[in-house]
């Protein structure tokens, strides 16, 4: 079912992520999940950007056209997808280094739980300053991350403390896929890609 572990990776990650680890609702309800949830910070980011106005300091808010936010949007929707599903193939490819042979589906459904907290914290874009997005993400951040630490023992079927490095390796991939993310959008942008300010 979508969004069917949503609740328990909240109110009691281990035991969710075991139910995770019975269920393995394959590829097309990992898919499912992934496509729903990564529609939040597109949508409030659009939202944000044109109906309420950014505030950077104690300036006038920033209001982008509606063209181009959506565009961005657009482009932000298959990005954050893509992340995910490059996160999994790097969990899956370094899966053998640390003594797992996890199926491609446990790698997505790890990339995809561990996402969703980072995703859903983009509600916070309703509210867009930069001091109030800056600790919604560290606290979105931090409980991925959390997920991931006690994820990947269950999921992998490995022993903590090797499960502990896994997670460690995994944290490095995601930072350079964002780092790579980011450089990329700057490279658009100094094509001319970037976005256009409404007065």
């Amino acid at each position: 079912m979508i969004l069917g572990h949503l609740f328990g990776l909240y109110t009691h990650p281990k035991q969710e992520w075991r139910a995770i680890d019975k269920e393995h609702e394959g590829i097309q309800g990992s898919l499912s999940h992934i496509m729903l949830i990564a529609l939040l910070p597109p949508i409030f980011a659009f939202i944000s950007s044109v109906f309420i106005g950014w505030r950077i300091g104690v300036g006038e808010p920033i209001y982008l056209t509606q063209g181009s936010a959506l565009g961005m949007s657009v482009a932000m929707y298959f990005a954050l997808i893509a992340g995910v599903f490059a996160l999994a193939y790097l969990t899956h490819w370094m899966s053998h280094t640390f003594g797992s042979t996890p199926t491609f589906t446990q790698s997505l459904e790890l990339a995809a739980y561990t996402a969703t907290p980072l995703f859903m914290v983009s509600i916070a874009a309703i509210y867009p300053q930069l001091w109030f997005l800056m600790l919604a993400g560290l606290i979105g951040v931090a409980y991925s991350v959390y997920l991931l630490y006690t994820g990947v023992p269950i999921l992998m079927h490995i022993p903590e403390e090797r499960g502990f490095i896994y997670s460690s390796s995994i944290v490095t991939c995601g930072l350079v896929l964002l780092v790579s993310i980011i450089a990329g959008s700057v490279i658009l942008w100094n094509m001319g890609l970037g976005p256009q300010f409404s007065s």
